[in-house]
């Protein structure tokens, strides 16, 4: 063997045995893929801000100081009012009227209920969950007495859920307190519980 190919003898051996020795190399892990997160869901916000028109029915259970004086039946009537959105709070006017005819054990009969108040409640988008109170009067027909109209008050919790652009619907309870009959010393509170439809404008 010639002094050239004695030294050339290790270089081919290597070149030679470089293709096999490739093929058999592992590639380095690739980085694994991170998924974007799933877009949260918007949730539309209604702006309670504008005047509405509505009807409701209800039912309601009269007490007076004397525990033979009482009674409960349905209630009917309109309502109307504007309330103003101030982002995650609404405050209102409201003014209602319920007509019905609940006798009570035939002493007298409650003919109708006059509510003038305001509300104040909280903006959950779509929902709106609000407290009630203000001015309430109790008009009466009379029977074995005749105890005649009383001004009063009222107070209640309320819950509304838009349905459209310009329909909500919603239910309310209410505790009316009276004082102020034509018979010296009675008393009597009526709590009444609506379901309601509204049209904003």
């Amino acid at each position: 063997m010639s002094r050239k190919l004695f030294i050339l003898a290790p270089v081919l051996a290597a070149s030679t045995a470089l293709p096999a020795f490739a093929g058999s190399v592992t590639p380095p892990p690739s980085d694994p893929v991170v998924m974007a997160p799933a877009p949260m869901p918007v949730v539309s916000s209604k702006d309670w801000t504008g005047a509405y028109v509505g009807g409701q029915l209800g039912y309601g259970n009269i007490n007076t100081d004397d525990p033979d004086t009482e009674g409960d039946g349905a209630l009917y009537g309109l309502r109307a009012g504007y309330d103003w959105d101030f982002g995650n709070w609404v405050a209102g006017t409201n003014l209602q009227y319920q007509g019905g005819e609940i006798e009570l054990d035939n002493a007298a009969k409650l003919d109708g209920l006059l509510r003038l108040g305001g509300r104040a409640g909280y903006d959950a988008g779509n929902t709106l969950v609000y407290g009630t109170g203000g001015f309430a009067k109790a008009f009466t027909s009379d029977d074995a007495i005749s105890p005649g109209d009383s001004n009063g008050y009222y107070v209640g919790l309320g819950l509304e859920q838009s349905v459209t652009e310009n329909v909500s619907v919603g239910g309310e309870v209410n505790y009316n307190k009276f004082n102020d009959f034509d018979v010296s010393g009675m008393e009597a509170d009526a709590t009444t519980f609506d379901v309601f439809v509204n049209y904003r404008f």
